[in-house]
C-alpha cells in the first residue's frame, strides 16, 4: 500500500537560502531540518510493503511490523532532536569575544584588519583603526549572542537604535542598520527576527535580505531604490557591491551596523575567520568610502553582536 511522500510534491528550498558568490561555502546540514525531513518522506508503510517476502501477510503480522518502524523512526528523530539540541546549548556557553568592552574590541577588529592589509605600515593602520568611540558599548548584556535573543540584545543595548527601527522610511534604499553576516542562511534567519514587531512597531521600514547567486545585483538595486527599508541584512561581498559601486545602498540614515562576529558556522568559522569574508567586511563595508567618513564624523556606531 503506498500513500504517497510526507512533503509535498512541490517541496523545495526557499531559493532565498543560498550562498553569496563572493563567500565560502558553510555546511549547514547539521542545523538544517532538511534532510531530516527528506529522511523521513517515505510513509512507515511503504518501507514494509517493500520489505514483505510473503505476498499475504496475517494483520498481526503487518502490525508487528509496522510498530517496529514506528518504533525505529521516533528513536531516530529523538537522536536528531538530541543532536540539535546540543549544538545549542555548545553555542549558548561559549563566551562570545563581543562581550569585552569597546576599547578591547577596536583593538579585536584592528587585528584583524592588519590580516587584510598586511602590506600596510603600522602608521596607515593607525589612521584606518574603527576607534573606540566608534563602538557601541554592550557590556551591560549577560546573557548569550544567538539569534533568538537578538531582539532583546538591541532593546536593552541600543535603546536609539531601537526607537529608530520603529521609525517610518523617508527615503528608498536608506536603511538605519545594515547587519553584516557571513552566509546566507544566516542572513535569512536573521531577516526572519529582524521583523518581529517589537522592533519595528506599526511603522518600521522593511527588512531588506542582500546576498548573491539567485539575485543579481541589479536585481537588489532595483528593489532598494523603490523600497523604503529600515533594515538592510546581507552578506559582506553583496553589501559591499551595493555601498560602493552604486548608489542604491545609501548611508543617509544609516545610524548602526551589527557585526556578527559571534555566530560560527559548521566548521566553526566566524565572519572574521574566514579570509574573503573578512576582506570583503574591511574593504568594501567598513572600509567603504562613504561609511568610513561617516564613522570618522561619528554618525554610524558599530556593534559586535
Amino acid at each position: 500500500m503506498n500513500r504517497g511522500d510526507d512533503l509535498d510534491d512541490d517541496f523545495v528550498i526557499d531559493d532565498l537560502v543560498a550562498l553569496s558568490e563572493d563567500e565560502a561555502a558553510p555546511d549547514a546540514d547539521f542545523f538544517s531540518d532538511e534532510n531530516d525531513n527528506a529522511n523521513d518522506s517515505g510513509s512507515v508503510e511503504e518501507e514494509v510493503a517493500a520489505g514483505e517476502s510473503d505476498p499475504r501477510p496475517t494483520a498481526t503480522d503487518r502490525e508487528a511490523e509496522l510498530a517496529k518502524k514506528r518504533k525505529r523512526r521516533e528513536k531516530e528523530k529523538e537522536r536528531k532532536a538530541k543532536k540539535r539540541k546540543l549544538a545549542e546549548t555548545i553555542e549558548v556557553i561559549q563566551s562570545s569575544v563581543a562581550d569585552q568592552s569597546p576599547v578591547q574590541l577596536s583593538d579585536f577588529l584592528a587585528s584583524h584588519q592588519a590580516k587584510v592589509y598586511s602590506n600596510m605600515s603600522a602608521l596607515e593602520l593607525e589612521d584606518m583603526r574603527i576607534p573606540a568611540s566608534a563602538i557601541a558599548d554592550t557590556t551591560s548584556w549577560t546573557g548569550p549572542r544567538t539569534l533568538d535573543q537578538l531582539v532583546d540584545f538591541i532593546i536593552k543595548t541600543n535603546p536609539t537604535l531601537t526607537k529608530r527601527l520603529t521609525q517610518k522610511s523617508k527615503t528608498t534604499g536608506a536603511p538605519t542598520l545594515i547587519f553584516v553576516t557571513g552566509a546566507a542562511l544566516r542572513v535569512a534567519d536573521v531577516t526572519r527576527v529582524l521583523k518581529d514587531r517589537k522592533l519595528r512597531g506599526d511603522k518600521g521600514g522593511e527588512v531588506a535580505k542582500l546576498f548573491a547567486k539567485h539575485f543579481k545585483l541589479t536585481d537588489h538595486v532595483a528593489y532598494l531604490r523603490r523600497t523604503k527599508v529600515g533594515a538592510a541584512v546581507g552578506t559582506p561581498g553583496r553589501l559591499g557591491k551595493l555601498l560602493c559601486e552604486t548608489d542604491a545602498l545609501a548611508v543617509s540614515a544609516l545610524s548602526h551596523i551589527i557585526l556578527d562576529v559571534t555566530w560560527k558556522d559548521s566548521k566553526k568559522r566566524s565572519l572574521l575567520d574566514i579570509p574573503e569574508t573578512r576582506d570583503e567586511v574591511f574593504q568594501s563595508v567598513l572600509g567603504g568610502r562613504k561609511v568610513m567618513q561617516a564613522i570618522r564624523k561619528g554618525t554610524i556606531q558599530v556593534i559586535l553582536f
